[in-house]
């Protein structure tokens, strides 16, 4: 194991070195630039849309509402990165990771919203008269057959990323925060979420997106309700603790309490890495969800998609990493999900109680929304035959993940993700004139029937 562990680790150093950090947030740069700001510009117009969102027009082609694919997006994206990762970047890389993680979420709004543009652009119909789409089919549909091999390279990353961001990574953060606080053995936490995944699965993406459309909106509400709560009780800390965040965002911060010292380049690289982690944009695996929604114009979705980068990392992530901060927590020594725990239950009285339900279920629509992205990986590589046998495998690794070393599968997590989002970077960079063009046309006409009315 430790043999496989260095392997690992020597690929994850050279795949999250500086180019991709550079990438990541270069193209997410060139796509905001491109986009001339409009992610942030029109946040409020995402918003609106969302809430029209709820329910469509028959005459709109899609298998899910406008609202249940982002719940479906967001099912995947807040989990454990909220709670977990965002602990993990700060107790490596100090407060500062959280400043870099702020800009990852600026500017990867516009890579979701890139990512779920091409996504309805370019998805198709498949044998059960189900929509499909993300980087695989936008690769093949929108750069030609010469580049297929990279639809098909990120099918494959994406394929085996799901079983470690979507599914062991879940299952075991979920096993940790049950056994710290209500003592459950993980091998008894593997096999309730086994059989809770199982049942959800067999019925597709239409209920996943309908377990998620409930699941999500309930959990998101009740987690930052706690978490402000935490911010109330440390108001007089708000200002010292942006204040550090960004100084340590751009010098090395001291040894201090259990805290071991940190380099800029570790919050640079932890914030990046977790913030990427956390809100998936550059990855490619939201599209994926998006592909599926009700909807005529690619744009609109795309306005819809950008939300998930928001709420996921500038709200959530954000009252997890300031409740750490605020707290004073983040030099107790404490990592991951307990150090989360330590900061809520310091100013709640069953603080680590509400943490732990939260992960549990977070993880829990975390490791649904990943079989989905994974399944249709293996779909468009295998075919349609090849779904049910990987339903039956994606569920039977659940408890495996549960009961594995959870800093092995962090790191494999991180090292898969970045596979995956090489092939996806490289077509939105080359797909960018088509986005560009059909947002432009979009608000042209928006303007347009402003104008008339």
């Amino acid at each position: 194991m430790e043999a496989v562990t260095s392997i690992v680790n020597w690929i994850n150093g050279i795949v999250w070195g500086i180019p991709m950090l550079v990438m990541i947030l270069g193209v997410g740069l060139f796509l905001s630039i491109g986009l001339k700001l409009m992610p942030i510009l029109k946040l409020g117009t995402g918003f609106k849309l969302l809430w029209s969102g709820r329910t469509t027009d028959d005459s709109e082609k899609g298998d899910v509402s406008p609202f249940n694919a982002l719940m479906t997006s967001l099912s995947a994206t807040i989990g454990t990165g909220n709670i977990a990762g965002v602990a993990t970047a700060i107790f490596i890389g100090g407060p500062g990771a959280l400043f870099w993680m702020w800009c990852t979420a600026l500017v990867g709004m516009a890579t979701k919203f890139s990512e779920a543009v091409l996504a309805v652009k370019y998805r198709e119909t498949d044998a059960n008269g189900d929509h499909v789409g993300g980087p695989m089919y936008y690769i093949k549909n929108g750069l030609g057959k010469k580049w297929a091999w990279l639809g098909s390279a990120f099918a494959f990353f994406g394929m085996f990323a799901g079983f470690g961001i979507g599914n062991t990574v879940q299952s075991n953060s979920v096993a940790d925060a049950l056994s710290s606080n209500f003592s459950v053995p993980s091998w008894v936490t593997g096999l309730v979420l086994m059989v809770l995944v199982g049942a959800v699965l067999m019925g597709g993406i239409k209920r996943i997106a309908e377990v998620a459309g409930k699941l999500v909106p309930l959990m998101t509400v009740f987690y930052i309700t706690a978490g402000l709560a935490v911010l109330v009780v440390y108001i007089d800390q708000i200002p010292a603790a942006f204040e550090l965040i960004i100084h340590s965002a751009f010098n090395p911060v001291a040894a201090q309490g259990g805290f071991a010292g940190a380099a800029v380049w570790a919050a640079i690289r932890f914030g990046v890495a977790r913030g990427v982690f956390s809100n998936e944009a550059g990855l490619g695996s939201a599209p994926i969800a998006h592909a599926a929604a009700k909807t005529n114009n690619p744009v609109k979705q795309g306005l819809v998609a950008m939300l998930g980068t928001f709420i996921d990392t500038i709200i959530v992530c954000s009252i997890t990493g300031l409740a750490i901060i605020v707290s004073g927590a983040w030099t107790s020594g404490e990592n991951g999900a307990a150090l989360t725990s330590y900061a809520f239950s310091h100013a709640l009285p069953l603080g680590n109680y509400i943490v732990a339900i939260a992960l549990a279920i977070f993880a829990f629509t975390t490791i649904l929304g990943w079989s989905f992205y994974s399944e249709k990986c293996v779909q468009y590589l295998f075919g349609e035959k090849a779904v049910k046998p990987f339903r039956l495998i994606f569920t039977l690794v659940v408890p495996i993940g549960a009961m594995s070393s959870l800093e092995f599968i962090w790191l494999l997590a991180d090292t898969l993700n970045a596979m995956m989002a090489l092939p996806n970077l490289v077509a939105l960079v080359l797909l960018s004139p088509v986005v560009f063009g059909l947002t432009r046309e979009y608000f042209l006409k928006q303007r347009e029937l402003k104008a008339k009315a």
